[in-house]
């Protein structure tokens, strides 16, 4: 394997991952792409991009609060604006951000009535920033706002621009450090699949699968599990994408993506079972769907480009859907880092007309699903991928090469139950025989 695993902790006789590192080589990629840029300041309220600037994190419940909020100028340092407390702390433990940390609150998504004034307050706390070096001038990025902190911007008279498309462009390509922590997080899920695996049997339920997938991945270390979606039986097709209270039972097929954050940086991981045993046509649909994903994987190097990866995969119409749009996101590659989906976005909706060139440094997942004949069932399965210098390498390790059966201890007369069989066997011959018998006897006619 050429991408390292190491165990969470700092160490004196090994290089591991370097935090350090990490913090100056992301802020030095948004910068460059800054000075390129017209914007005179970039300001962010997403979360990720506030990580990804100021190396500073305050716990996930703030994740889609937009209450925290970081200016980059042009030729200069980040400044943050955080709850005091959170603010102090990162002064006193931040040293990269020092008096930079400040305590500044928005509108906490419209908590916060019009009438309070925060709106026009972070307006002049980024105009005082701006005018200090001469930028107020200047085009200012934002990424993501409030209305009314937008209006009062504007009211200041700062020119507003998309700044989102430049932290997309910063994050697409992965740092060795940022790599360490994605193939760190992916290793946390492959152990909670292999707790599910040894689990799952009937009776169990999704919503207890969740738990049991989260506690393995808390117990390793993660900060925040954003989602396990557990999807079985009949709800396999159409994916609904969220898990229920449905109870496992005998031929089921169950597949689950696991998305957990590990110091920031995500997972995105499909991995597809069946419960006891599977059926002729769950066995075939995952066949299909596993040859769609290895055609799209063995694409990915250097130099070929998102169209190449979209091409193989079937067109909507080829699995029930009226069109790509219809069909989005179960044929499906996307970016991964501190957020689950970056670019490069890889789909037929999209990526035939604007292909995206695959470079080392990328990491990103594809997914694949396909129904089964039966009408109910389905396969889906996800693996992610690092892009080298050569080729690329897979860092998501849990066996899916083969559709796994969970929980085969079945054993009859003679011997074990085969992992593949119908939920309904077909008749015996001489179970043909006796309805054939009986309708001759009844004068019933017999059917087929």
């Amino acid at each position: 394997m050429a991408l390292k695993t190491y165990g969470p902790m700092a160490v004196d006789w090994e290089n591991r991952i370097d935090f350090d590192r990490l913090r100056r080589e992301r802020l030095a990629r948004a910068k460059t792409l800054l000075a390129k840029s017209e914007m005179g300041a970039l300001l962010c309220f997403d979360m990720n991009n506030v990580r990804y600037l100021t190396a500073t994190h305050i716990g996930t419940w703030a994740q889609d609060k937009i209450s925290r909020f970081s200016l980059l100028p042009q030729n200069d340092e980040p400044i943050l604006w955080d709850f005091g407390s959170a603010a102090r702390h990162h002064q006193q433990n931040c040293p990269w951000l020092g008096d930079r940390s400040r305590p500044g609150i928005p509108l906490l998504r419209g908590a916060m009535s019009p009438e309070m004034g925060r709106a026009e307050n972070v307006a002049r706390k980024i105009k005082v920033e701006l005018e200090k070096r001469g930028l107020h001038q200047e085009p200012l990025g934002i990424d993501v706002v409030e209305p009314p902190i937008l209006f009062a911007l504007q009211k200041e008279g700062i020119k507003i621009v998309d700044g989102q498309q430049l932290m997309s462009d910063a994050r697409v390509l992965k740092t060795q450090d940022e790599i360490s922590l994605l193939n760190h997080s992916a290793m946390m899920v492959d152990a909670a699949y292999d707790e599910l695996y040894r689990a799952m049997k009937p009776g169990m339920s999704e919503n207890q699968a969740v738990g049991l997938a989260s506690k393995v991945l808390y117990d390793l270390g993660s900060e925040y599990v954003e989602a396990v979606n557990a999807i079985s039986g009949e709800r396999c097709n159409p994916h609904p994408h969220v898990f229920s209270d449905r109870v496992l039972r005998p031929g089921d097929p169950v597949y689950y993506d696991i998305l957990h954050s590990y110091m920031g940086y995500r997972t995105c991981y499909y991995r597809c079972f069946t419960i006891g045993y599977a059926s002729h046509a769950m066995i075939d649909a995952y066949k299909r769907c596993r040859e769609y994903l290895d055609a799209a994987i063995s694409l990915v190097q250097p130099g070929r480009t998102t169209a190449e990866i979209a091409s193989v995969w079937p067109k909507a119409e080829e699995f029930g859907f009226p069109d790509e749009e219809a069909a989005f996101a179960l044929q499906f590659g996307h970016g991964i880092g501190l957020a689950i989906w970056e670019k490069p976005v890889i789909s037929r909706m999209v990526s035939l007309e604007h292909a995206h060139e695959i470079k080392p440094g990328m990491v990103f997942a594809l997914e694949t699903f396909w129904p089964s004949t039966d009408g109910w069932s389905a396969a889906r399965i996800e693996e992610e991928i690092v892009v080298t210098e050569t080729g690329h390498e897979v860092i998501t390790r849990f066996p899916a090469d083969q559709l796994m059966v969970a929980g085969a201890h079945y054993y009859t007369v003679n011997g074990p139950l085969s992992t593949t069989r119908e939920n309904e066997a077909p008749p015996s011959r001489r179970v043909k025989e006796m309805v054939a018998a009986s309708a001759k006897v009844e004068g019933v006619a017999a059917t087929d």
